[in-house]
């Protein structure tokens, strides 16, 4: 996770650097914008059951491309289609376990816990709504878009370490189909990006031991950057 952070701010850096410096658009009238994005955030769950709670950093790491499509002559406002890739991981304290292909969840209470998670590869399809200040000339401008974004998880893992073990397998209880709203705005090279998912993270009806079903909804806020 530290590599992947370290990377991540560092190609945040780099890329900003160089659209600061970079020469005036060529595209005159037909100009488009922001069609490739890298992104960092942090996972809070919500909706926790009874006793849950976020352990360690919960992360997000995505990148794709979007294709612009302006909707009127300034070329300021249009529609985004994209497709991308994402992964994510959410720590807490609940213990997933397989037996028999049987998979049970505890809330804690294993020996020399230290940490477990559920962790996501997902191929993410985005929509969005787009505004801008933006002109044929300048790379510096405001951006407000807003959408949806619809992700298909192709690996779902649980993990647990404990001061003894480490032990991980593929979880058939992530749902495969993810998908929420988006929101991102900001300024030049810095954006503030948002999700709030619409559906849970796992399965309809999957429950801890006290049995209280796990109905986690995932808020995601962190900070994305557009070239083109």
């Amino acid at each position: 996770m530290k590599h992947y952070c370290v990377l991540t701010i560092f190609l945040f850096f780099y890329l900003g650097h160089s659209q600061d410096n970079a020469p005036q658009k060529q595209y005159g009238a037909k100009y488009l914008e922001d069609q490739f994005y890298i992104g960092l955030g942090f996972n809070l769950l919500l909706d926790k059951p009874t006793d849950v709670a976020q352990t360690s950093l919960s992360y997000n790491l995505q990148t794709g491309f979007i294709k612009d499509i302006p909707l009127n002559v300034q070329r300021n406002f249009g529609i985004g289609l994209g497709v991308g890739y994402a992964t994510n991981s959410y720590y807490s304290n609940i213990v997933a376990v397989q037996e028999n292909d049987v998979i049970a969840y505890q809330v804690g209470g294993v020996d020399g816990f230290r940490r477990s998670k559920f962790e996501t590869h997902a191929i993410e399809v985005p929509f969005e709504l787009r505004w801008r200040t933006s002109n044929a000339s300048d790379y510096k401008f405001w951006r407000i878009y807003t959408g949806a974004k619809l992700g298909y998880v192709f690996s779902g893992k649980s993990r647990l370490v404990t001061d003894d073990d480490k032990t991980n397998f593929t979880n058939d209880n992530i749902e495969k189909l993810q998908y929420g709203l988006t929101l991102s705005f900001g300024y030049n090279t810095w954006n503030i990006h948002a999700y709030y998912s619409l559906n849970p993270l796992l399965k309809d009806g999957i429950m801890v031991n006290g049995g209280e079903v796990i109905d986690l909804r995932v808020l995601r806020i962190g900070v994305i950057f557009y070239i083109l």
